[in-house]
């Protein structure tokens, strides 16, 4: 795709709460070898201005498919979105060209990778990188961008920012080469920020570093955002609701601290059960039993039921619609036929 170098206008700020996004029934498919496999079954959820929706689950669940499916980033020709929306200010990005979405992304979408060192180009000063955008989407001078480059390394952190933004990706830390990401991805004060396990590979201390960062970058400008993380724990202060996705589906959602304390789907119960907790010091963690699913051969039913304690021939034969459990929030809903029961043994 050609970048245009005209300037484009500053995207103007979200209202408090405005929706932003609204991913409806999405469902993507990818043609391989042994056959097609459907990495996402009706994917549904909404984010707004000033919020953080996480959506969370183990690898292969569907995350990142998520992510690349709402920035056309899907490998092409194997992937592609074959039902639902993507809806982003009455626009619907997957009815649209994917490189009049790219643009739409270049300036009001933003997403920060797994991989920074892999995302950053090592033969160019990070100082440049981050100027660069500036002066392709904006068409702001050179000194201008420069120094509006200076001031982003300085808001995310970076210790002596007007020596180290003449420095190359590889003489960075991870954790400072995810902060020049951050850098980048919020240059244009996009409107939604993704964040693709942002950060992975990082320690402990590192991680909250880069969630505090986030949370506070959110504070500032208003962005909404959605994390994605198999680590239940690295977004538990940050993130405002929950989707945990199961083999291509959404199998519970609902607001942060009402799933993480009372979570009515038996996976969503099971990954919390294998968190370590202060409160539980020198007890065994329980692991969910077998793995996840093979794509190409779902099993009937429910997902989940090879691996759940909860199974019945219910669960066996009748895929569970995504319901809120009897007597309990609406906006808490999890896909499970047994969801009042996990909520009585939780």
């Amino acid at each position: 795709m050609t970048i245009s170098h005209a300037p484009e206008a500053t995207p103007s700020p979200s209202r408090p709460d405005e929706l932003l996004l609204s991913v409806q029934d999405l469902q993507v498919e990818f043609s391989t070898s042994a056959g097609v496999v459907r990495a996402l079954d009706g994917v549904s959820f909404d984010v707004r201005a000033g919020q953080t929706v996480a959506i969370l689950g183990e690898s292969g669940s569907g995350k990142s498919v998520t992510a690349q499916a709402i920035m056309a980033l899907l490998p092409k020709p194997a992937g592609s979105i074959v039902g639902g929306r993507i809806l982003y200010g009455g626009v619907d990005l997957a009815a649209e060209p994917v490189g009049r979405v790219r643009e739409l992304c270049a300036t009001e979408i933003a997403m920060i990778f797994q991989d920074p060192l892999s995302s950053l180009n090592p033969v160019y000063r990070v100082g440049w990188q981050i100027a660069e955008l500036f002066r392709r989407r904006r068409g702001t001078p050179k000194q201008e961008a420069w120094a509006k480059s200076l001031a982003l390394l300085k808001r995310v952190g970076i210790p002596d920012a007007e020596t180290r933004i003449r420095d190359y990706p590889h003489q960075f830390s991870g954790g400072q080469r995810q902060r020049i990401m951050i850098a980048m991805a919020i240059a244009l004060e996009p409107k939604l920020l993704i964040g693709d396990e942002p950060t992975t590979a990082l320690d402990v201390t590192v991680q909250k570093q880069v969630m505090d960062l986030l949370a506070d970058l959110q504070a500032e400008t208003g962005m909404g955002m959605v994390l994605i993380s198999h680590d239940l724990g690295v977004v538990a202060e940050v993130a405002d609701r929950a989707a945990i996705m199961y083999a291509g589906r959404i199998v519970e959602f609902g607001g942060i601290r009402e799933v993480y304390d009372h979570p009515a789907h038996p996976y969503t119960q099971g990954l919390l059960n294998s968190i370590p907790s202060n409160t539980a010091r020198g007890e065994r963690l329980t692991p969910i039993a077998g793995s996840p699913p093979n794509l190409l051969a779902l099993p009937t039913g429910c997902s989940f039921h090879p691996r759940c304690p909860f199974a019945t021939d219910l669960c066996r034969n009748q895929v569970p619609a995504l319901r809120a459990p009897e007597g309990w929030a609406l906006e808490h809903l999890a896909a499970c036929h047994r969801s009042e029961e996990v909520l009585a043994h939780d």
